[in-house]
């Protein structure tokens, strides 16, 4: 199911889901209906994880009312960090790369600042931070990582000289 809602140019966990190429992408792309059920999927998806995207322009999230609840089950079931990592990659495939920008940032938030999400923590710093293709919007979401790890000093993720030195 997943798979087919978000394709990927790579063979994913499932080794039913056959990869996309970059022409279906780029026809993808071209359609607007496509896109509007891609976003609508997308929607559909965040709801699950207790998350609500609040404005489709710039991809800014918030939690859903059924948060709390949701996130138990993120906690809970490890799968659903594939699933996570799967929707961002795909986001960047789909031209969405400030989409995965607020979503990884939502999850660094939550695992990092509300300590919300603590089973999410480590799939958010090892994978999702690294789905990111805009280096700069990566080194920025690092150093937002690095601001708000604890201890500083474990932070593995990046040189300290220059998360430092970071503006």
């Amino acid at each position: 199911f997943l798979f087919r809602l978000f394709p990927l140019r790579e063979q994913g966990m499932n080794c039913r889901a056959k990869p996309v190429t970059r022409q279906e992408i780029q026809a993808f792309k071209k359609s607007k209906e496509v896109m509007q059920r891609f976003v609508r999927a997308y929607q559909l998806m965040l709801r699950f994880y207790g998350i609500v995207l609040i404005n489709e322009e710039t991809g800014e999230l918030t939690r859903a009312e059924n948060w709390a609840e949701r996130f138990k089950n993120l906690n809970r079931f490890s799968h659903n960090n594939l699933r996570i990592t799967r929707i961002l990659k795909c986001l960047g495939e789909m031209g969405y790369e400030h989409y995965q920008v607020h979503l990884v940032k939502f999850f660094l938030t939550e695992t990092l600042v509300r300590e919300t999400l603590p089973n999410v923590k480590r799939s958010a710093l090892d994978y999702f931070l690294f789905t990111i293709r805009s280096k700069h919007k990566r080194r920025e979401l690092v150093h937002y990582a690095w601001q708000h790890f604890r201890p500083q000093g474990s932070f593995v993720w990046g040189p300290h000289n220059k998360l430092m030195k970071y503006r």
